[in-house]
């Protein structure tokens, strides 16, 4: 794919969520969501490759359903209220209807089956745009509309995303369906908290994309596809090895580092509204997701991986690649101080 060719898609991709995150009419917000979904389209399938064509046509077929259930529903709202606006939706059927379409498109649980089959076909760069850039738009619009939501239903819905992708992330060994695992994790955490403060949903959605965003170049620089991959990393770098522990160790939640921080705000502000069930059941089911980053970190630094003749070693040599994250990622783990300040 050609350069102009590639900045036009990529251009079209941010058109769409822009125009989808500035709306307050439906129509506006569906048109940013197709324009968002049409771009991203050839991204996922200039591979060339059978798997990369199935998982486009999965992406399509999951995102096109969402978007025709979001502009029936608000069809509906509109037809019994006469009102487009986004952040009036008072009718039963389509505030159900609209929360499934959403969860669809973040790829939440029950909802959730798309997204490690869509990430492990494609690259490792058309998976970090489906884990960052691609959860705006519906994130958007659930900010917007949060209000007019079942809490009983995002409660629920935040609970089932946490526990299944714990229990998932642990038996896979691809890297792609860990990242897509933990994405579910963590919108989980972002929906649970998103009926009882917005900023601090805008906050763990912000760290979530940082860390994620930080995490992805590492694999990209090493060529990581597996966790058989990680044991070798030592030999491509050793500094970048390192690195890699604090970013996983800061994607499962432990202090000081920058992924503490909304987990620990999150179970703080539950608990202040006498949610400590819910609290008590999302701080458990973390531990299901620190186990398998644990496993990723012990297999990165804490074992070699065996010097016999059938193995293939990656020896270090310059990459064409020029991006290093390392600035990347010392950037987030040196922002935890400033966090007090959002509240400011």
């Amino acid at each position: 794919m050609s350069p102009s060719i590639m900045l036009f898609l990529l251009s079209n991709l941010a058109l769409g969520t822009i125009i989808t995150a500035s709306s307050f009419h439906w129509f506006f917000a569906w048109i940013g969501l197709e324009l968002n979904t049409l771009a991203i389209i050839p991204i996922l399938t200039k591979q060339h490759h059978p798997r990369a064509t199935e998982a486009a046509t999965k992406y399509f077929i999951i995102q096109a359903t969402a978007s025709s259930i979001i502009i029936f529903s608000s069809t509906f709202n509109a037809w019994h209220t006469g009102n487009w606006d986004i952040t009036n939706i008072t009718t039963t059927p389509a505030t159900i209807l609209l929360t499934l379409a959403l969860m669809m498109k973040l790829g939440l649980a029950p909802l959730h089956f798309w997204l490690p089959e869509v990430m492990q076909g494609t690259t490792m760069l058309s998976a970090l745009i489906i884990t960052t850039w691609q959860k705006l738009p519906p994130m958007s619009l659930l900010f917007l509309m949060t209000n007019q939501l079942s809490t009983t239903a995002l409660f629920s819905l935040a609970v089932i995303s946490t526990l299944i992708a714990g229990w998932s992330g642990l038996n896979q060994t691809q890297m792609r369906k860990i990242m897509a695992f933990s994405s579910i994790a963590h919108l989980g955490w972002i929906i649970m908290i998103s009926p009882l403060s917005q900023n601090l949903m805008l906050l763990t959605l912000m760290t979530y994309i940082l860390m994620t965003a930080s995490i992805f170049p590492i694999f990209i620089y090493t060529t990581t596809k597996t966790i058989k991959d990680l044991g070798q990393m030592w030999t491509s770098s050793p500094t970048l090895t390192t690195v890699t522990l604090m970013t996983l160790m800061s994607l499962g939640g432990l202090p000081p580092l920058i992924g503490f921080v909304p987990k620990w705000l999150i179970l703080k502000e539950l608990t202040n509204n006498h949610f400590t069930l819910l609290a008590t059941i999302l701080a458990l089911s973390s531990l299901l997701s620190l186990m398998f980053y644990m496993r990723l970190t012990y297999t990165t630094t804490l074992m070699i991986p065996p010097n016999t003749i059938n193995s293939n070693m990656k020896w270090r040599f310059k990459p064409k690649n020029l991006l290093h994250p390392t600035p990347m990622i010392t950037t987030l783990l040196l922002t935890t101080p400033l966090t007090p300040m959002i509240f400011i």
